[in-house]
């Protein structure tokens, strides 16, 4: 039988539909102010009957299940050396267990927070001609904004715009940062960043080592900032925000808004991560699960 002519002419027509919307540089934020009613043929997920079961179990049997909140309050009391004992002893735990866990008292303000994630949404609500400022598909800006970082690559494209910051080894000059969310910005990721030298050192305590070992090994050298965004979608049950994943990075430090949507996936099944006023959530990356421990802390799914 000879090749059907209708798969290069599909394939074709999808890439000029991908690159359409990526010359367009106004984003899914902009399609939405646009006001379509029906969603490109680029972001609908096709049929997957193992994800359509896998909801369906989810949503008629809820797992009452919660991925561990951890408090750092005493964590550097040099008066009270039991209680970082036992948050090591927490951390390790849930880091076998789930990969995942939320920590709370971890030195940023509740005020910092809100503020970084006003930051992101004052940031991606700009007028177009703004935002079109930032927006590259060149890895080495170091200030960037677009939509799908692999928008080439996936089989249907998230429902999300992005912008992205590298904040180290070398970070940007602060003319560099869009202005609407540049002084929050440079002050969440310092804080942020403390927080995650924070982690590296209860990690390497709790896998039995110097409390400086990841961060003496370069697991703290780099250090970026995404920041998701995902605007109202007119057919949500054709598209999804954020496609399963893991993390190629050594641990990733998650600020959740108060609308929640995080899963994990925890003994073959979806957990939901309900927002915790205040938490930031720390994922255990590949490359920490890969070239530190050896399997013997979990890189989950997400």
């Amino acid at each position: 039988m000879a090749p059907s002519p209708l798969q290069p002419h599909s394939t074709n027509d999808r890439l000029a539909k991908l690159q359409s919307f990526d010359q367009s540089k106004v984003g899914v934020k902009g399609l939405v102010d646009a006001g379509i009613e029906k969603i490109p043929d680029i972001f609908v997920l096709p049929p997957d009957p193992e994800v359509a079961d896998d909801q369906g179990s989810s949503a008629t049997h809820p797992i009452s299940l919660q991925i561990p909140v951890i408090d750092l309050k005493y964590v550097h009391d040099e008066e009270n050396k039991n209680a970082r004992k036992q948050i090591v002893q927490e951390i390790l735990e849930a880091s076998e267990k789930w990969g995942f866990f939320q920590v709370v008292n971890h030195g940023v303000s509740t005020d910092t927070l809100e503020k970084m994630i006003d930051g992101v949404r004052e940031f991606h609500e700009q007028p177009n001609e703004e935002k079109m400022k930032f927006y590259s598909r060149d890895i080495s800006r170091k200030v960037r904004y677009n939509s799908n970082f692999n928008l080439y690559d996936l089989k249907a494209a998230n429902w999300r715009d992005t912008s992205y910051f590298i904040m180290a080894p070398d970070a940007p000059q602060p003319e560099e940062f869009p202005e609407v969310c540049r002084d929050i910005t440079i002050k969440y990721s310092a804080q942020a960043r403390e927080v995650g030298i924070t982690i590296f050192e209860l990690l390497s305590e709790a896998l039995g080592l110097k409390s400086n070992h990841l961060t003496d090994i370069g697991c703290a050298e780099g250090h970026y900032i995404l920041c998701h965004y995902y605007p109202a979608c007119p057919q949500p049950k054709l598209a999804i925000g954020t496609t399963p994943h893991k993390d190629a990075t050594f641990i990733t430090i998650l600020l959740q808004d108060q609308i929640g949507g995080l899963q994990v996936l925890y003994d073959h099944k979806w957990v939901d991560v309900p927002p915790v006023p205040g938490a930031l959530i720390v994922n255990i990356g590949d490359f920490l699960q890969f070239s530190i421990v050896n399997f013997k802390i979990k890189s989950p799914h997400a």
